[in-house]
């Protein structure tokens, strides 16, 4: 369930700050005499989601207990605290001129100085990411990091991001690190604990595997997948994107390499499909590697056309035997290929593996107790479809894995998941696992309790399958910490927090502390909310909607409790073109404009029950309702600023000269202040259009520009310093070269950088508001790290 294009919690803001949003009990001004010069520290943290995307490795240090890190495709990385049973993120440093380190391609721990953690980034190997990877190297355990950039690009965020680890400490000699890498770049080492790195010139092979080469996004070059240490035989395993030589081994610390007898016959087929070894896990009591083979390099795609799409081998290390261990049974018919595996350190001969995109009715996970020979599996039908599990799903810690669903069958709403690459087994506790999903963490404690289960699955006298009684465990969300949310929208209420979230439609926050329910709009991606300012009972969204039935819009009459989908506008189909939607101040009308659409904006007056056309304005112009008059909306296309004096149903050019035609990403009317309008442009640096932000005072007719800034990328408003001030105003925006957050409480005369070098979040301009309530109190929509909101320390 992934996306996009492009950061930890910080010290917990006041607990009467927190509280605020669930009663709106503040004290009405409590900023009254507040001004820029006392209050420029705040503190930061998450409004909470609890995950919301993919997590692609999960990292366990072989000999410190509870020792863990997580990474995410453009979340950053995090390391787990046992004490709170939290994740701490560990990136939230990163800047928007490296945004692109957000994207964790692969993370290492070392086994013999535990202090030293490592972690390969870069988002994208396309144009999207300006800047080349880079390995960052702490000694802390990622308080602190060192930065070494690589003379190519990573894909954290590219297909293929889930498999291996491509980073990889050497646990005989921990200064030396590999790194294996995409589009023929090769294996590269460090010998200096990462601080410095040169490709391995005599690897004989970069690799060869490309999904479809006349995609851009698909054409990489897989590269250099994994690396495994056989500590036995003191063996260097290098897995490789290509089905017709994928394994090599150098058994003389990296001096030379060979391709590994027998890997074409056992990684590079199945069932008639190519495959590549995705991931490996090794046993170093028993002296077995472990290869999991897949046809797709994933996350997301599933089975091939016809046929299994991966297999399990095992070699033996110090013979160089292969055996095929790939469970002969999937309640499916068909494996669709595997993702993680994994091997129990405390009991060697026990490991477990996942399907990967098994994707009805779920993923299967398959547990073995005698090194591969037999395995049994985590969910199994008795007669027909009746689904019987070794455990059950708690999903409280997440309420909104559900997607506002019910069980059908054997589908249940909560799953075990879907691309299911990470997934360790605590090699300090045989009961503890973990394993990412597309949109969390799961986890359990009481693991070994499967193998005193039995079978799953019995015949009774008339030959039919019937379900054997067993005791089941628990397997709960163990992703608190973890916030990797791509937000595009938020509407600050007061008391209440509205959000529009990539991959999980949004939320309505009354407590920010506590996970919600996702928005019950059928919402693949929320993309813009807004309110009523003098009615906010009524709430509006729009997003991607599934399929062609249900309407963009979303209505809420009673504060986001509940929700209902207003009627479909016809010629804009489902599955995208969510749009942004805008309401007037009193609540009487909606407009949507489609996203990516030639259907020019639509207003309603039944709250979405009926669309008539709005006369005047363009395909793709954005429509923002006055905050104090009913009968005035304002609107931005290419340059031209209009505005509507009859309620929306006609706009005009107001004649406004100097704004940017291209690159103006936000625009807002000022709460309390009618004909009042800002604007933010990032501008378009190719095509010569500057940036920056505008202000007008008579309703868009004449502008004056903020000179403070080069650019800015979104505008919102908050509770005033003063009784009778101007409302506060936030901005993402960069001024003398830095990126930040700045705040102005004297109407945009003076502004005030208010976050700091350690709490960046790579990229947070998407939307940004005040709160109506509690003065200082701003919302940030970062692109994976969810929502921030930062309160004045």
């Amino acid at each position: 369930m992934r996306r996009r294009t492009f950061t930890a919690t910080a010290s917990v803001g006041a607990a009467a700050a927190t509280a605020a949003i669930a009663t709106g009990a503040l004290s009405a001004w409590a900023g009254e005499n507040a001004d820029s010069k006392q209050i420029d520290g705040y503190t930061w943290k998450n409004a909470v989601i609890n995950g919301g995307g993919f997590v692609s490795g999960i990292v366990f240090n072989e000999t410190e207990p509870n020792l863990i890190y997580a990474r995410t495709d453009i979340g950053g990385c995090y390391r787990w605290q046992e004490d709170s049973r939290t994740w701490k993120p560990l990136l939230d440093w990163v800047g928007r001129d490296k945004w692109g380190y957000a994207g964790v391609v692969s993370m290492a721990t070392d086994p013999v100085d535990t202090d030293r953690v490592y972690a390969a980034v870069g988002t994208y190997t396309i144009d999207w990411d300006p800047n080349n990877g880079a390995i960052l190297h702490s000694d802390d355990r990622g308080d602190t990091w060192g930065i070494a950039e690589l003379p190519f690009k990573q894909g954290g965020n590219m297909p293929g991001r889930g498999m291996g680890e491509r980073l990889a400490v050497n646990p005989a000699d921990n200064a030396e690190l590999y790194l294996g890498t995409p589009n023929g770049n090769g294996l590269w080492r460090s010998a200096d604990h990462g601080r410095t790195w040169a490709k391995v010139e005599n690897f004989p092979n970069p690799g060869d595997f490309v999904i479809d080469p006349n995609n851009p996004t698909q054409a990489d070059n897989q590269g250099v997948i994994w690396i495994d240490f056989d500590q036995i035989g003191g063996k260097v395993y290098v897995g490789v994107a290509d089905p017709a030589d994928p394994l090599y081994v150098s058994e003389d610390g990296g001096a030379t390499w060979q391709a590994v007898p027998g890997a074409v016959e056992a990684l590079g087929s199945a069932d008639g499909n190519r495959t590549f070894p995705q991931q490996s896990a090794v046993d170093n009591t028993n002296g077995y590697l472990y290869v999991v083979t897949g046809h797709d390099p994933g996350p997301y795609n599933g089975a091939p056309a016809s046929g299994d799409g991966g297999r399990i081998q095992r070699l033996a290390t110090q013979t160089g035997e292969w055996t095929d261990v790939t469970p002969s049974y999937n309640p499916r018919g068909v494996i669709p290929g595997f993702g993680g595996i994994t091997v129990d350190r405390q009991n060697p001969g026990t490991l477990m593996a996942a399907t990967r995109n098994n994707w009805w009715p779920d993923e299967i996970l398959y547990r073995s107790t005698d090194s591969g020979q037999t395995w049994s599996l985590s969910w199994d039908y008795a007669e027909g479809q009746d689904r019987h599990d070794r455990f059950v799903m708690d999903s409280s810690g997440s309420p909104w894995l559900s997607w506002n669903g019910e069980d059908q069958g054997p589908a249940y709403a909560v799953k075990h998941g879907w691309m299911i690459d990470a997934f360790a087994i605590d090699p300090h506790d045989s009961d503890r696992i973990m394993w990412g999903t597309g949109a969390t963490i799961w986890g359990a404690e009481e693991l070994t309790q499967w193998d005193s289960q039995g079978e799953l699955i019995g015949e009774n006298e008339a030959g039919e399958r019937v379900p054997l009684p067993i005791e089941q465990f628990t397997v709960g969300v163990r992703a608190e910490g973890v916030e990797e949310c791509a937000v595009l929208d938020l509407a600050a209420l007061g008391g209440t927090l509205v959000s529009a979230v990539g991959d999980v439609g949004g939320f309505v926050h009354t407590d920010l502390d506590r996970a919600e329910p996702m928005i019950d709009t059928d919402w693949s991606t929320g993309t813009s909310v807004d309110f009523a300012q003098a009615n906010p009972d009524i709430v509006v969204g729009t997003g991607n909607v599934h399929g062609n039935e249900k309407g963009h819009v979303g209505v809420s009459t009673d504060r986001g409790k509940t929700w209902r989908n207003a009627a479909r506008v016809e010629g804009v189909p489902g599955d995208g073109h969510g749009g942004t939607v805008a309401i007037t101040a009193d609540g009487s009308r909606i407009f949507w404009t489609p996203g990516d659409s030639e259907v020019t904006p639509v207003y309603s007056t039944d709250l979405g029950e009926t669309w008539n056309p709005v006369e005047g304005l363009p395909a793709g112009a954005k429509i923002r309702a006055d905050r104090v008059r009913a009968s005035v909306l304002y609107s931005f296309s290419g340059g031209t600023f209009y505005r509507s004096t009859d309620g929306g149903l006609t706009f005009a050019d107001t004649g406004a000269t100097g704004l940017p035609t291209r690159g103006v990403d936000d625009f807002r009317a000022v709460p309390g202040r009618k004909n009042h309008v800002w604007l933010a442009g990032r501008g378009d640096d190719e095509e010569g259009i500057p940036g920056g932000m505008w202000q007008s005072k008579d309703g868009g007719t004449a502008w004056k520009q903020i000179t403070e800034f080069e650019t800015a990328e979104s505008m919102g408003f908050g509770k005033a310093a003063k009784r009778s001030g101007y409302p506060a105003i936030y901005t993402s925006a960069l001024t003398g070269g830095k990126a930040g957050i700045y705040r102005s409480i004297d109407g945009g005369t003076t502004w005030t950088r208010i976050n700091d070098d350690e709490h960046q979040w790579a990229y947070a301009g998407s939307a940004i508001t005040g709160d109506p309530l509690i003065f200082g109190r701003v919302y940030l929509a970062t692109n994976g790290r969810g929502i921030i909101y930062g309160d004045i320390a």
